[in-house]
């Protein structure tokens, strides 16, 4: 499991840097977390990788990710 978070980790990072500010939000019932890039965050295309992150996307560039299931991870 550790080896997964931190294959996570390694490829968000450069989104965080890249960024001065993340805006995070975790619904607890949904057990979804929710991170924005930008604001406002409105994507014209999302795509849901293999390990369930939702990635989305505005003219090409991340914006934002949802990662369901969040707290198995």
């Amino acid at each position: 499991m550790e080896t997964l978070v931190s294959d996570e980790i390694k490829y968000i990072l450069p989104y965080f840097m890249k960024h001065k500010n993340v805006w995070t939000n975790y619904d607890q019932e949904a057990d979804t977390l929710y991170m924005h890039f930008k604001k406002p965050n409105h994507s014209d295309h999302s795509e849901m990788s293999d390990d369930e992150i939702i990635i989305r996307y505005n003219n090409n560039e991340i914006i934002g990710l949802t990662i369901l299931n969040a707290s198995k991870r």
